[in-house]
């Protein structure tokens, strides 16, 4: 028993430290560990607009990954069109996060104008293997997701760094360098409220462009720090 036990840990082990991250929510068009490398969508074909789709309200929304490495950054995505370069908007800046295991941020904002129309959510993450892309079919609907489930957690001791890069930078060790960054520890939570319990900047003196800009962005994705400008 103890045997057959082991050997179930180490099943679970090499299946989890083989794959990349997986995108939980909304659901992804498909995982293949070996070609999600390949952009937009982790080699499967955009496709939407079907009866499967997961409704997702522009307002508020939450995605949610199972991430096998501990420290990536994020960039979050949506569009209408199926066709390249596709006219991607970002949902978010890039998100620098490190923790192994679940990451959720449960109020991501789309759009107003995206109301009515099927399109895909991308997600995308810079780690240590590289560019890896998620991609979901979604139809985008009015109001807000008041009924976001366990399912959105963040494992104990997250910390999630919003920065004011539209894009992931050509030098990955300088994700956050020349920008201001706010640093958030969050911990697992069936609640979903992902509330930060600490902040940090390097550059918090007088209320500017930047803070503001950041601030609307931590408000978009449900992050919300207790800070004193």
């Amino acid at each position: 028993m103890a045997l057959s036990f082991r050997l179930l840990l180490v099943s679970l082990w090499a299946l989890c430290s083989s794959a990349h991250f997986i995108l939980q929510y909304p659901t992804s068009l498909g995982f293949d560990d070996d070609a999600e490398g390949n952009g937009p969508c982790g080699g499967f074909d955009v496709v939407f607009n079907t009866t499967t789709d997961d409704s997702v309200p522009v307002d508020s929304f939450p995605v949610s990954m199972l991430s096998t490495h501990p420290a990536t950054d994020w960039l979050f995505r949506a569009t209408l069109s199926k066709q390249a370069p596709f006219n991607w908007t970002n949902l978010l800046p890039v998100v620098s996060e490190t923790g192994l295991g679940q990451f959720c941020l449960p109020n991501i904002k789309a759009p107003s104008a995206f109301v009515g129309q099927s399109g895909l959510v991308q997600v995308i993450q810079k780690g240590p293997d590289g560019i890896l892309y998620q991609c979901a079919a979604v139809n985008f609907v009015t109001g807000v997701n008041s009924t976001v489930g366990s399912s959105c957690t963040n494992v104990t001791g997250l910390t999630a760094t919003v920065t004011n890069e539209d894009n992931f930078p050509e030098d990955s060790s300088s994700s956050a360098s020349g920008s201001m960054t706010m640093s958030m520890t969050m911990t697992g939570s069936s609640s979903a409220s992902a509330t930060a319990v600490s902040a940090t900047s390097s550059a918090f003196a007088a209320p500017n462009a930047n803070s503001q800009f950041v601030q609307k962005y931590l408000a978009a994705a449900g992050l919300a720090v207790p800070f004193l400008l």
